[in-house]
């Protein structure tokens, strides 16, 4: 089975209410290595936003059905994740009152493509500051997240990259339930968000090298979840996974 060259690729969630803008984002940062998935509304992105865990939002300041303002103070009542608002007002006091509001970066209409791709690195940047697990454990087997290497027994077990890149997301997210779209998108890209035939077919591969008592959970209909009798995150720290302590 031919293994994605696009795997784990940054996500981010363009919201323009102008389909061709949304079109120039999308293929713009495609040659930076960024998937883009997108929406022409507000209420459409916060439908979005149910399925995937983008790493950056992009909101245009000025849609019709519900400005940027009002969908980024939507967004900040249950994520942290970063946005960079879009806008054509020129105005200092609008910047500074989108800044108050919560956007962690903004970016002037019409805008050069290098400084959108720039600035959304730096927002990923900041984002990775975050301190992240760096040995996950259930049973008998042992993920080893920042270096890459995984134990089943105490003897290493073999993946192959996208076995391990799958692995990998649902292991830096233990305990916590990732659903089928946002696996398939942040795994193998946008256009496999919808192939859960995929998803099953590589998530069977994987069970299989980690043993019959598989540390993988299936919610029918909704995604999957790895589950952690200890976790130890990369500042040395150990405690026991939140869904077993």
């Amino acid at each position: 089975m031919k293994e994605s060259t696009k795997a784990m690729r940054p996500l981010v969630l363009a919201i323009d209410d102008d389909a061709r803008i949304l079109q120039f984002i999308k293929v713009e940062l495609s040659t930076h290595d960024i998937n883009v998935i997108t929406s022409t509304s507000g209420e459409g992105g916060l439908d979005v936003l149910k399925e995937q865990s983008p790493d950056v939002i992009l909101i245009d300041v000025m849609m019709p059905d519900m400005d940027g303002l009002e969908l980024m103070r939507r967004i900040r009542e249950t994520s942290n994740v970063p946005i960079l608002l879009l806008t054509a007002r020129r105005r200092d006091q609008d910047k500074i009152r989108g800044l108050d509001l919560g956007a962690d970066d903004y970016l002037a209409k019409p805008f050069n493509p290098e400084e959108l791709s720039a600035r959304i690195r730096a927002l990923l940047r900041r984002g990775r500051q975050v301190p992240e697990f760096a040995t996950v454990r259930n049973g008998d087997v042992d993920i080893d997240l920042s270096k890459r290497l995984v134990w089943k027994n105490g003897e290493p077990v073999s993946l192959t990259r996208t076995e391990w890149l799958l692995l990998q997301y649902l292991a830096a997210n233990a305990g916590r339930v990732i659903l089928n779209a946002e696996l398939l998108t942040r795994v193998w890209g946008v256009e496999y968000s919808n192939d859960l035939q995929y998803l099953r077919v590589w998530i069977s591969r994987l069970r299989s090298k980690l043993g019959s008592h598989s540390i993988i959970q299936t919610l029918s209909g909704i995604g999957y979840k790895l589950d952690a009798d200890e976790i130890t995150e990369a500042d040395g720290e150990t405690e026991l996974s939140p869904a077993l302590a």
